[in-house]
């Protein structure tokens, strides 16, 4: 018989390995409870009951029943009934998915006031202003959030009254004030919604969940989850929690505080603390809060205590905590805790930092950081320091600089952004509505809110620039201008810079820099504690990996960069780079050659710029494989466009003949479909003379280098190869070649020869293929687009955003790897490849090669090497120490 599902769960029965069932909220308050901190008592409703919600369109029959018993249970803890007249106890409401996601519903609080506990919670804390400003916050955001009603219609009602006053504080309206906005808000939800506010206290608490159960599917949670692969079927578990009141008065606040600095990484406590306020005002960032170290003055004993709470869940969580607490009337309470989020710098700092304490181990500290954070702290900087008196000073809220144009609402910034426009989006303060806007944002900057508002966590967690708090700027969206104190006006369309790490913003396109880690990466050179936690990682990394990383590179110049970024080697290196700028007349030549000997002077005039080419990438990696692709791309490309040339001769009272062979030749060589026509071992094996050109320039390079005293290790790789006998012809013309050099120079040559896997048919009879290769190197790029069917720049022109929205990517194939089908031909080729030649060595040289998630595919798939660009050669080795790093975990697991 199996056993009841129970849906609900008081904070003591739950614990912080419950967090898919509890939700990350519920499983931190469940934790905190059990470790004997000062949680006001409560209850969760579990993401089961969400998923039925959303499956069936209702709760779960038992749901209704385990919440009034949990219920129940509370009121006799704290001796007070929910709603009742006299002295009412009051709950929260709060949504609390596995993970955290800024797009979920808004706290509700003070459930259980109506029209008449509102005079009961009146009488029994002394203070009627207090009482009424409760029920004010209660039919604001229950009007919001449940019923659905605009909330800038609340907001307007508060402006007006406050207009009538001439004050700009809320905490100057009265109670009579206050009461009468009350009468409004009920009067806007019954016109807005043809409804009265519930006066049912359960029926608040019941409608309350309900609704963060449908948030779930709100169209910002689908965005946020979609931005960060969160699955669509986790549900979101939902809290009840005793109110305790920050808004007591003087004696009484509410904060947020991390254990350490969640920008920087450094140690001590840091955070926000916004006296006689309730909840979400910090969060909200609609009144200015003052640093956490006031509240020492404030409230010694207080301070004192959350210090001791805080250094009790960094050492029981063993990582920066984020913590929300209030004090009521000089008593502390600890409403929240949650691993907290930070930024890229503070990520390796406090990784390190943990290591350094004995707190972490080195493969732990490894796992804390990621190619994601390394990325972003290679964000460019300022060049210069500005010049320019900043126009506003506000809160470093989120590090680094940006440049774009000014939008201020979120769908100005999207529309600018599809258009290929920087921008940077200017509000008062965001909500959860402004969170496509802040994705398709290179910054945010507002005039509210510190380092704890939604704008400063949301930007920390997807690594965007981010400036708080710039009070002394006059924002009019409606007007769509801000004004700064000297009376500068700045309107949609004009150009900031916006300086994350200072908190400045200036005038005009400022220009950047790149940043202390990417200078640290390049030279080696340790400036702080910074880079020397980078370097830490890194250097771990590197001792723990299996894969080797090697990049794609197609000039000394390139080739060099790479080496001091930690290269080991090149995994391609492509020719058709060199055939470039001036070179092109040479490849026209020898397209247009009407004879042999036509065509082999012009690939004799290319041969000695290949092999000068040649020789300065392998002295560059000298000592390290460098794997060189013969000319892949068919040679139309390197011709001119068919329409200008059209035109040129059109327009010309004398063509030119050269110009009319060149449109012959265009004509000639056209294709329906240009990538899977002449090109590749095709081109090669067609146009005689060009294989023979490019292994002679090879390998009279090598012998160069040979001849200086180098260590050149060049190899051969022969581009889309789709069966054995195209490889086998290539591969015999290129090995006579080398003979031919070696008799020539008397240099024994040693040149693997290999190919590029990049049609599924390549890595279906991958077994074949490996019996004339010695290596596989994996072209991710066109396997994908092979794979699929498709172009990969007329896709993302045009259905990939449709494709992105509606589900079928849940991140586009060309920057992840599709592991199930694209990955699978892989491992298929793999697995053939090895099975007939052991020896075989196998890589990968598309871009996907420096991307964190599909690095850790290519460690499972067993790969020998990745490469990529130059810049992500860092984050690929970090990548790859952390894949090996999974993988043990992975086999001690099981």
């Amino acid at each position: 018989m199996s056993t009841p599902t129970t849906y609900v769960y008081e904070f003591a029965d739950g614990n912080r390995e419950m967090t898919g069932l509890l939700g990350g909220k519920g499983a931190g308050l469940a934790e905190m409870t059990r470790l004997g901190l000062p949680v006001p008592p409560g209850f969760t409703v579990t993401t089961e009951a969400c998923r039925i919600y959303l499956e069936t369109g209702q709760e779960p029959p038992e749901l209704g029943v385990e919440v009034a018993r949990a219920l129940a249970g509370l009121e006799r803890a704290m001796g007070r009934d929910l709603g009742r007249p006299d002295d009412p106890l009051l709950v929260s409401v709060r949504s609390g998915a596995r993970f955290s996601m800024p797009g979920m519903m808004e706290t509700i609080l003070d459930i259980g006031l109506n029209d008449a506990s509102v005079a009961g919670l009146a009488k029994a804390s002394g203070q009627e202003r207090f009482a009424w400003d409760s029920y004010r916050r209660l039919l604001q955001m229950f009007g919001h959030t449940v019923m659905g009603v605009d909330g800038a219609l609340f907001e307007q009602a508060i402006g007006a009254h406050k207009a009538a006053l001439s004050v700009t504080d809320d905490h100057a309206l009265d109670a009579a004030e206050l009461a009468a906005l009350v009468e409004e808000f009920q009067a806007i939800i019954r016109r807005e919604t043809g409804e009265d506010f519930p006066q049912d206290p359960f029926e608040q608490l019941y409608r309350a969940v309900r609704a963060v159960f449908a948030s779930w599917n709100s169209e910002r949670a689908r965005v946020y989850r979609h931005r960060e692969h969160i699955p669509e079927d986790l549900g979101t578990a939902v809290n009840i929690q005793t109110m305790v009141f920050g808004n007591l008065g003087p004696d009484s606040g509410t904060g947020v505080a991390f254990t350490r600095d969640p920008a920087t990484g450094e140690r001590g406590m840091y955070g926000d603390y916004l006296p006689d306020a309730q909840g979400e005002d910090v969060v909200a960032g609609v009144r200015d809060a003052v640093p956490l170290a006031e509240l020492k003055d404030l409230d010694p004993r207080a301070y004192a205590e959350l210090g001791d709470h805080l250094r009790t869940l960094e050492a029981h969580y063993r990582d920066l905590c984020d913590v929300e607490f209030t004090v009521e009337r000089g008593k502390l309470w600890i409403l929240q805790t949650r691993v907290g989020k930070r930024t890229a710098e503070a990520a390796f700092r406090i990784a390190h930092d943990l290591q350094d304490e004995g707190t972490l181990t080195a493969d732990e500290s490894l796992g804390r950081v990621g190619g994601t954070e390394l990325t972003r702290l290679m964000f460019p900087t300022f060049a210069t320091r500005p010049a320019d008196v900043p126009l506003a000073h506000g809160v470093p809220a989120s590090p680094g600089a940006a440049v774009g144009v000014v939008v201020f609402d979120s769908e100005a910034a999207v529309r600018r952004a599809a258009d290929g426009q920087h921008t940077v989006l200017v509000r008062r303060e965001t909500t959860p509505d402004d969170l496509p806007g802040m994705i398709a944002a290179q910054a945010v900057l507002t005039s509210r809110g510190g380092k704890t508002s939604h704008a400063a966590v949301v930007a920390r967690g997807m690594g965007k620039v981010c400036v708080c708090g710039t009070e002394a700027l006059a924002i009019d969206p409606a007007a769509r201008l801000f004004t700064t104190p000297a009376g500068v006006v700045v309107r949609e369309g004009d150009t900031l810079s916006v300086d994350g790490t200072a908190g400045t913003v200036y005038p005009g396109a400022l220009p950047l820099a790149p940043s202390e880690v990417g200078r640290c990466l390049e030279t080696g050179e340790d400036t702080g504690p910074l880079t020397e936690a980078v370097l830490s990682a890194l250097a771990h990394a590197d001792s723990v990996r299996r894969l080797e990383v090697r990049a794609n590179a197609d000039t000394p110049e390139d080739a060099a960069r790479a080496r001091r970024l930690g290269a080991q080697g090149i995994g391609l290196c492509r020719t058709e780079h060199m055939f470039l700028g001036e070179r092109r007349s040479l490849v026209e030549a020898m397209i247009l050659a009407r004879d042999d000997g036509a065509r082999e002077q012009a690939l004799a005039a290319l041969l000695p710029l290949q092999r000068e080419d040649f020789t300065g990438i392998l002295k560059a990696m000298d000592g390290l494989p460098v794997t060189i692709r013969l000319l892949d791309p068919p040679l139309h490309e390197f011709l001119p466009d068919r329409t200008e040339l059209a035109v040129r001769i059109a327009r010309a009272p004398h063509p030119d003949a050269h110009d009319r062979d060149l449109l012959g030749a265009v004509e000639r060589m056209h294709e329906e479909n240009p990538m899977l026509g002449l090109r590749g071992v095709r081109l090669g094996l067609a146009v005689p003379g060009l294989v023979t050109m490019q292994v002679r320039a090879v390998a009279e390079a090598v012998v160069q280098r040979l001849r200086e005293g180098g260590r050149p290790r060049a190899e051969i790789m022969i581009p889309l190869v789709g069966a054995v006998e195209e490889l086998r012809l290539a591969r015999a013309e290129a090995e006579r070649v080398l003979a031919e050099v070696a008799e020539e120079t008397g240099q024994n040559l040693d040149c693997p020869i290999g190919t590029m896997i990049e049609l599924p048919r390549a890595a279906l009879t991958a077994g074949r293929i490996a019996a004339a290769a010695d290596f596989f190197s994996f072209g991710t790029n066109d396997l994908t687009q092979t794979t699929w069917g498709l172009s990969r720049d007329d896709a993302e022109a045009s259905f990939f955003p449709l494709y992105l929205e509606k589900g079928v990517f849940a991140t586009s194939p060309f920057e992840t790897l599709d592991q199930e089908g694209v990955g699978r031909l892989v491992e298929l080729a793999v697995e053939a490849g090895r099975a007939v030649n052991a020896r075989l060595e196998t890589g990968v040289c598309g871009e996907h090669g420096g991307d964190p998630e599909s690095i850790h595919f290519f460690h499972r798939a067993g790969l020998d090497y990745v490469s990529c660009s130059p810049l992500r050669i860092p984050v690929a080795r970090l990548e790859a120490g952390r894949a090996a790093l999974t993988d043990v975990t992975t086999s001690d697991s099981r």
